[in-house]
């Protein structure tokens, strides 16, 4: 089956290359896909509105839909089959507007209005860093990465950026702190606004979890399903709470993408040469993460 995947990979590649209004008939299972991507659209483009009329819930609201959207249109356009040049296109238009411009639009009315230029400038660098990071995305699907690489991308994809540039705006919900009570705490919004939109367009590698989503244990199944509707219950309970934890684990979660990104390159490595993965204590290839240490004494194998 491993041998298999790669395969599949490259099925998906040319899939996207195909002109969706090629043939005369398109069959619906084409447009479907389509119809999640442009629903999220409306929702980023309302989310625009609702920050200029100060309705900051809604356009919150609004914004985290369109993430939850982003993240099943693809899977649902590889369950059908419906990939295409259009869809990649219009998916990435997309993205540019629900998690460039509509976080950029509302950071800066809930906010930073009141810093004028220093202000419009930073959310400004963020949709930029945005674009660029969409169209190094784009330039790079066509390009042959080893299986695992699938599981990593490379810098903040945008829709994770944009809940994470949120976050002051998940705090003074929350109640935990406001930052627009003290020009400090101003100070230190503009530089995390800035520190999201570099990593972006960073080379960090951070977990994407697509792997992780194919395949799913027989055991596994049903507390999957409970944690997720347990997940459900504490966003619509605890808003404001529970985007802080999530934004809060994400960010913590960059040094663990980047210690397993290293070790299963440098496994990668030793086995195109031939040699022996490195050991554990070689400061260039750290242990795998995932796996748990042995004990003093116990045998490695």
């Amino acid at each position: 089956m491993d041998h298999d995947e790669p395969k599949i990979d490259r099925t998906i590649r040319r899939r996207r290359r195909l002109r969706l209004f090629k043939h005369r008939h398109i069959p619906i299972r084409m447009m479907v896909p389509n119809f999640f991507t442009l629903l999220g659209l409306c929702a980023g483009l309302t989310s625009i509105r609702m920050g200029i009329e100060g309705r900051y819930d809604i356009a919150l609201a609004a914004i985290v839909f369109a993430a939850f959207l982003d993240g099943i249109d693809g899977r649902i356009a590889r369950a059908l089959k419906a990939s295409s040049r259009f869809g990649a296109e219009l998916d990435s238009l997309a993205d540019f507007v629900n998690f460039g411009v509509a976080p950029a639009f509302l950071i800066f009315t809930w906010g930073l209005n009141g810093q004028k230029s220093i202000g419009w400038i930073c959310v400004m660098m963020f949709a930029l860093a945005s674009a660029l990071r969409l169209a190094r995305f784009n330039a790079a699907l066509d390009d042959e990465k080893p299986r695992w690489q699938s599981n990593f991308f490379t810098g903040v994809p945008t829709p994770a950026a944009a809940i994470l540039v949120m976050l002051p705006i998940y705090l003074a919900g929350a109640g935990i702190l406001d930052v627009r009570d003290t020009q400090a705490t101003i100070i230190a919004m503009l530089v995390y606004v800035m520190a999201i939109a570099i990593l972006m367009v960073s080379n960090l590698p951070t977990y994407s979890g697509k792997l992780a989503g194919e395949r799913i244990s027989r055991d596994l199944a049903l507390p999957a399903i409970f944690a997720a509707m347990g997940a459900v219950a504490l966003l619509f309970t605890y808003t404001y709470g529970t985007l802080v934890g999530v934004t809060v684990a994400y960010l913590a979660s960059f040094i663990w993408s980047a210690r397993r990104f290293r070790w299963l390159q440098a496994k990668d490595a030793a086995a195109a040469q031939g040699s022996t993965p490195p050991a554990a204590t070689d400061l260039d290839a750290l242990p795998d993460p995932l796996l748990p240490r042995p004990n003093p004494g116990e045998s490695l194998h």
